[in-house]
């Protein structure tokens, strides 16, 4: 069965060139105190990733493109799969600590990835004993997959199917049967759906035009309708910038448990909405030393993850939007601005502020390719890239439960994502077994001192945690009025909904 990239995972190779690169990478820690003989070798590595081959379709599939990207590329199986072509082995180089650690990911994930083989490499890098709060022995696996392959819910899944939910090599998600991974189409099949597609595109596109035009037009006179102040759009920043090949990475972490008590200072506000306020005011600070603070907020993009309960975790691909959230960069007290970002995502939230990436996402699947990969190529461009934000900013939740693999446990993970020119500026926030990672991409010639911006994102969370600690507490509730012996009774139509109904836990 043939299997052709939807428009928005083909979207990802139409806008990869030499400094634009468009995968995302993992980066687990592993303690092998609790692996047997408490030591894992690079050659039982291989073995686990050979035992997990089939969890995902991912591991073994390749592109096939067409010339001048006439259609959008298909899904094939590799005919020369070979798993230890995907899977390299180095050590840190001396001294071996945190600086040295940041600059081996960043490097790593500088490297364009082979095209021609399946979308995905292992990178395993030992020698990070001086690195503080990491157990001696420990070893990171650094792992790229194309962002055209998943999105952030299905490289969830996939770190998962590579995991085992205890130090025996318990599988934490049962073995599926091997996945279809696609067949080489025939030259009749690619010119007939290349003709539909180029022919018959221009009407679905404009079928999807009429079907969202009153939410355009509603979009359009709420934006007519604020101030001309707020209208201003997204003010010109450092990370606004041509972007360069090499990147630079750090990251901070912070216990769970502290962002929700911070999440109380304001009511209603959400976990998330803490990321928000945080990196608020990491990049006020950060602005602020280097004397270019702009006086309007700043704009972030926030991916929105489309999948459903009833979707599929484990099918790859992207099923993803966005929406873009005012940071208050230009308030100076921490709680201000933690209010002001639960009141705009309140506000706004996907049915407003998002409504032009739902509408893009919905209108782009209607171009035919070449089109779509002719304009991507002019708008990576950094005389045409447009400002759409500035910065990047996704929280996607993980595993709250420790993980291992080869009887290792995983005791940390940060994460890497792609820039694009005038998008300097990437933190992704993954959380895992209790904690939350701040993790910052970047390019070298934007923030040289990528370490400053970890130093005001802890910072950040320190003003906040010291205002929720200060705070007085929440007023009790007033206790409400207990129910007369009739109003509890069953109604005549059936019984009543239990007042505790037993939480039952989602089938893996």
């Amino acid at each position: 069965m043939t299997q052709q990239l939807s428009a928005q995972d083909a979207q990802f190779l139409y806008i990869q060139n030499g400094n634009t690169l468009t995968h995302v990478m993992g980066i687990n820690l592993y303690d092998p105190a609790t692996a047997p003989g408490g030591q894992v070798r690079f050659k039982d590595i291989i073995a686990h990733f050979a035992s997990r081959i089939d969890m995902s379709p991912v591991f073994k599939r390749k592109l096939y493109r067409l010339p001048l990207d006439l259609d959008h590329p298909y899904w094939i199986e590799d005919p020369d799969f070979e798993l230890e072509a995907h899977l390299y082995h180095a050590r840190l180089p001396e001294p071996g600590d945190w600086r040295q650690f940041c600059i081996q990911v960043a490097r790593h994930f500088s490297r364009p990835m082979d095209m021609d083989r399946p979308l995905w490499d292992a990178f395993v890098l030992e020698g990070l004993d001086r690195i503080p709060g990491v157990a001696p022995g420990s070893y990171a696996i650094m792992t790229r997959i194309h962002h055209a392959a998943i999105d952030g819910a299905s490289a969830a899944h996939m770190f998962v199917a590579l995991s085992d939910i205890d130090a025996a090599g318990t599988p934490v998600l049962q073995q599926v049967p091997p996945a279809t991974l696609g067949q080489q189409p025939n030259a009749l099949q690619v010119v007939a759906r290349m003709v539909s597609a180029n022919l018959t595109s221009p009407v679905r596109f404009m079928s999807s035009l009429a079907r969202l035009s009153p939410a355009l037009l509603n979009a359009a006179q709420t934006r007519l309708a604020q101030p001309a102040a707020e209208r201003s759009g997204v003010p010109k920043t450092l990370f606004n910038a041509p972007i360069s090949p090499h990147r630079m990475f750090d990251a901070t972490d912070f216990a769970l448990a502290d962002l929700s008590a911070i999440r109380k200072l304001v009511p209603g506000a959400t976990i998330n909405d803490v990321v928000l306020a945080i990196c608020a005011g990491a990049l006020r600070a950060y602005l602020l030393r280097h004397k270019a603070l702009p006086d309007q907020p700043l704009v972030a993009v926030a991916p929105i993850n489309l999948r459903t309960a009833k979707d599929n975790a484990s099918v790859p691909g992207n099923n993803i939007s966005a929406m873009s959230v005012e940071l208050p960069t230009n308030q100076a007290d921490p709680a201000t601005r933690l209010r002001l970002v639960r009141e705009y995502t309140a506000a706004a939230k996907e049915a407003k502020a998002g409504i032009s990436a739902r509408v893009m996402t919905d209108l782009t699947q209607h171009i035919p390719g070449a089109t779509m990969a002719g304009v991507a190529r002019i708008l990576t461009q950094p005389r045409f890239a447009p400002r759409q934000a500035n910065v990047y900013i996704s929280n996607v939740p993980g595993p709250q439960v420790p993980l291992y693999m080869n009887g290792a446990i995983s005791t940390r993970q940060y994460g890497m994502a792609p820039l694009a020119n005038n998008m300097g500026l990437f933190i992704a926030t993954p959380s895992y077994a209790g904690r939350m990672t701040f993790c910052i991409t970047t390019d070298r010639e934007i923030m040289r001192d990528v370490d400053v911006l970890r130093h005001c994102i802890e910072a950040a969370f320190a003003e906040l945690l010291a205002a929720a600690m200060a705070a007085p507490p929440p007023a009790a509730e007033p206790a409400k009025p207990k129910k007369s012996a009739r109003a509890s009774k069953p109604s005549k139509a059936g019984a009543t909904t239990p007042r505790h109904p037993i939480a039952r836990p989602k089938s893996k």
